[in-house]
């Protein structure tokens, strides 16, 4: 199935087919370092009052930006050993639960990442993603092998990238931080040109649904 128009136009399908202004965005960022610039930028607020379940660490800034509602969403820290809490799992269940409550028009992964400087990477530059992947799920069975990478295009964006200028590349998405030599081998067969923590399931948890995807990673941790 073809991906989605560009969401630059502020206009979205339906499943009617019908087209409806883009009012309501909504950002999944794991860190909250990553996060800040933006709700800086953006001239969010933090909400006490939150649509999430009594509990979680989750944090959401929301407001108003050029008529857009802008939310974004962070994991928080984790309760037990007070760091980011990153990686595919609460990435998952954010992303979900965001979803469920706000019901944005298009869903944005947005952070830092790792890129191979044979793709055409390198340190600071910014990457729309076209195509995502999971490399951290391997099952050597016929057909599960297939559903255990699961790659799939994201949300079609040419305005976006000629508009601001980004580069484009496919995204692979695992639950650590280094590279082993098998995960290595997988990340090439996907022709992966940047790495991540946690785009893969965000892209996943929009299915079946009528929200938009796209992802934007920021920088380096490193280039390969």
């Amino acid at each position: 199935m073809a991906p989605p128009q560009d969401p630059i136009a502020n206009v979205q399908t339906s499943s009617e087919g019908e087209e409806r202004a883009i009012s309501s965005v909504l950002m999944v960022i794991a860190m909250q370092a990553e996060a800040l610039p933006l709700v800086s930028k953006f001239n969010l607020s933090e909400v006490e009052d939150s649509v999430f379940p009594k509990g979680v660490p989750w944090i959401r800034y929301h407001g108003t930006y050029k008529d857009l509602e802008i939310n974004i969403v962070i994991p928080g820290k984790d309760t037990i050993f007070g760091i980011d809490s990153v990686g595919t799992v609460t990435a998952a269940l954010v992303t979900y639960a965001s979803v469920q409550a706000l019901k944005p028009d298009i869903v944005l992964n947005v952070g830092t990442a790792g890129g191979f400087k044979d793709k055409g990477a390198c340190i600071g530059d910014v990457f729309l993603a076209t195509d995502v992947a999971f490399h951290d799920r391997r099952i050597p069975i016929p057909v599960f092998d297939q559903y255990g990478v699961r790659a799939r295009p994201t949300f079609s964006t040419p305005n976006l990238v000629k508009e601001l200028g980004l580069k484009v590349g496919k995204l692979s998405t695992g639950d650590s931080l280094d590279m082993s030599s098998q995960d290595e081998e997988l990340i090439r067969a996907n022709d992966t040109a940047v790495k991540d923590m946690e785009v893969w399931c965000c892209s996943c948890l929009c299915d079946g649904t009528f929200v938009s995807s796209c992802y934007i990673c920021q920088g380096y941790y490193r280039c390969c």
